[in-house]
């Protein structure tokens, strides 16, 4: 993979990774769905529309900007990333609809999966999405955003 010109903020990684153990944590521990749905729209949103992710948002105007979190500018790609919030999305997404249609032992289970995953993220640096994300890259499934910028430069 190509990582010219490509800046990550690791930091504001970290961040969204501990928004998304906290809000899915409360939500089970206070057993509000909706919470979970929340966090599935701001992962999806945040995927769909990076620079509109509300929990980029706040770390770039509020975490980073008060001190509360330093930046670590690294060259990396974001496009692993942005696969693995999608993915956990998907699965809190999912999560919400057993939640609603009266499967609360699957929805919990599938909200338990995102956190347990966001917090070893968090923590030892391992990301499963990133994991699939550069397996799926090596057969040639996908293609990262600056694989696909440079076929059309």
């Amino acid at each position: 993979m190509n990582y010219k010109n490509s800046k990550l903020d690791r930091s504001a990684i970290k961040f969204n990774q501990g928004s998304i153990v906290v809000l899915t944590a409360v939500a089970f521990l206070l057993n509000i769905p909706w919470l979970v749905a929340f966090t599935a729209a701001v992962m999806l949103t945040g995927t769909i529309f990076p620079k509109a992710g509300l929990f980029k948002l706040v770390y770039k105007y509020i975490a980073k900007p008060t001190g509360i979190v330093k930046p670590n500018i690294v060259e990396e790609d974001n496009s692993p990333h942005q696969f693995a919030q999608g993915l956990g999305g998907v699965f809190l997404a999912v999560s919400f609809a057993a939640l609603t249609a009266e499967f609360a032992i699957l929805g919990w289970i599938l909200a338990f999966i995102v956190l347990a995953l966001a917090f070893i993220n968090l923590t030892v640096n391992f990301c499963l999405g990133c994991f699939i994300y550069f397996q799926l890259h090596k057969l040639g499934i996908l293609k990262s955003k600056n694989e696909i910028r440079n076929e059309h430069a």
